[in-house]
């Protein structure tokens, strides 16, 4: 069976910006228009609203001009208004070719807003469309609140269609532009709009307000819908538009029977740069492109995966230009460390694989997660910390740091069972840690070695709630001896770097 094509047309640059907050400058823009078009390929995209402003005024032509060597004008779309020619003579001084002319779809808003009768709306529709013909402008015409109307004024709507498809127009766009629609409103008001005018190309328009944007545009697609608009990451007005990259996902895998011309394999790489340029954060469970959707957290999870890819489906990463991770945190187990040792070439035998996973868990009742690029960290943290014995235990701390005041520390340590506590300050948190405790070595006539080196780090691509790994550099009678640290804070991970040069030194002297 021959499968039925249908259009995908883009409006990020247009109903996209009107994403609270977002403006794209004339150069983002035209890359985003270009990655659209050639990187994505999609079919149409709609860039501009005409007359809002001279930054707008110079996106577009910008665009055009690049369009126009690459013969892309035709997929290129203005929004436009019934306003006596100024749309059209200012798409002409930008040299755009298509608009897409805005008009009332629903008696309400006609009467309403326009004060205005069908007829006078129509004669004045009419001659827009003449306009733009006479200028060698193509038009599609938007039916704004079309959903309202066919709600409630139905004989409105086929009375505006029965005028509209015999008028020299390419498309007829249908936008649910409150997003009140439901599925089945969806696919019964298309229904009947396609089978009575069967020649006509309509598109539909998916606003998100109830969370049913992609359950609509699938229900338009069954009801014969030709085009489907969308937006990248789902920008728009209040909760935005259907997005484009789930938009793909869905029609692939779930309506064989339609063929799209999208290149999947792109959509990350376009989401994230539109996501750099608005500043317009992709939540972290966002389906196809957020952070976390391919991502595994529950042991058993990647267990089943080792086993025989139990907990995969068929919407695979790879699809999409990304990879599956395994999450760390307290809820990993074995299976989830080994997929991430995996990707580092790293293998670990059972005992130390065990003891790496207690340490993950230990992290994680702290810190969220822990990042693949941890590992090497913990790893060099937990078998380090098996070549000696714990007779020196800092047993609890209070470390106070206020403005105007020296930072204090309260230091209640244990050696070989006896239990000391000191108060000191100093010129920062660590350094009035390390004066408590040279007090208390002092009270048991015991020496400390001298601090001579204090670095931090945290491993590349790491966020600024990573893993820091703290190594301190001692000297003990002439003799240098490093000792590290992990934590997700830096003074943390310093003191148990120096709970550690004081096991080491005290099994040095045995």
């Amino acid at each position: 069976m021959e499968k039925r094509k249908i259009e995908i047309m883009d409006t990020t640059l247009r109903d996209g910006e009107q994403t609270s907050g977002v403006s794209f400058s004339a150069a983002e823009k035209l890359t985003i228009a270009q990655l659209l078009l050639e990187e994505l390929n999609i079919d149409r995209i709609e860039i501009a609203s005409a007359r809002v402003s001279e930054g707008e005024f110079q996106g577009v032509k910008g665009i055009m001009t690049w369009a126009n060597e690459k013969e892309y004008a035709n997929r290129i779309e203005v929004l436009t208004f019934v306003d006596g020619g100024l749309s059209i003579d200012w798409m002409k001084k930008a040299g755009a070719k298509v608009q897409n002319l805005l008009t009332k779809g629903s008696l309400n808003h006609l009467t309403h807003q326009l004060k205005k009768t069908p007829e006078q709306h129509f004669t004045e529709i009419a001659q827009a469309i003449a306009l733009a013909q006479e200028n060698n402008i193509e038009t599609n015409v938007y039916l704004e609140d079309w959903s309202n109307g066919m709600r409630n004024s139905p004989e409105y709507v086929f009375q505006y269609l029965d005028f509209l498809t015999k008028q020299p127009i390419k498309r007829v766009l249908l936008p649910d532009t409150l997003g009140v629609l439901i599925p089945s409103e969806t696919f019964e008001f298309i229904s009947k709009i396609i089978a009575r005018y069967p020649n006509t190309h309509f598109d539909f328009h998916a606003h998100n307000d109830y969370d049913l944007s992609i359950a609509n545009v699938m229900e338009a697609v069954k009801a014969g819908i030709q085009g489907l608009h969308v937006t990248v990451n789902g920008m728009g007005e209040r909760a935005g538009n259907a997005p484009l990259e789930s938009t793909v996902a869905v029609i692939n895998d779930f309506l064989p029977e339609i063929k799209i011309s999208v290149k999947e394999s792109s959509l990350y790489s376009v989401s994230k740069l539109v996501e750099t340029f608005t500043g317009y954060r992709i939540p972290a469970n966002k389906p196809i492109v957020g952070d976390n959707v391919f991502t595994q957290t529950a042991g058993i999870h990647a267990d089943g995966d080792n086993k025989n890819n139990l907990y995969f489906n068929d919407l695979l990463p790879e699809r999409f230009g990304r990879k599956r991770k395994y999450a760390l945190g307290k809820t990993s187990g074995k299976a989830n460390i080994e997929k991430n040792l995996q990707e580092l070439g790293l293998k670990l035998n059972p005992e130390d694989l065990k003891l790496v996973t207690q340490r993950i868990i230990e992290l994680g009742d702290k810190k969220e997660t822990v990042t693949k690029e941890d590992l090497p960290y913990i790893i060099s943290d937990v078998l380090d910390s098996q070549t000696y014995e714990e007779r020196i235990v800092v047993e609890s701390y209070v470390l106070v740091h206020a403005k105007g005041m020296r930072p204090s520390t309260t230091l209640c340590l244990k050696i070989d069972g006896e239990i000391i506590e000191e108060n000191a300050q100093g010129d920062g948190q660590f350094d009035a840690f390390m004066n408590a405790l040279a007090k208390i070595y002092k009270s048991k006539k015991m020496e400390l070695p001298k601090l001579t080196d204090y670095a931090v780090r945290i491993p590349p691509g790491s966020s600024s709630d990573a893993l820091c790994e703290t190594i301190i550099t001692w000297t003990n009678h002439g003799k240098e001896f490093k000792t590290r640290g992990l934590d997700s804070d830096q003074t943390v991970a310093a003191i148990i770097a120096t709970q550690k040069m004081l096991n080491v030194v005290t099994a040095q002297k045995q």
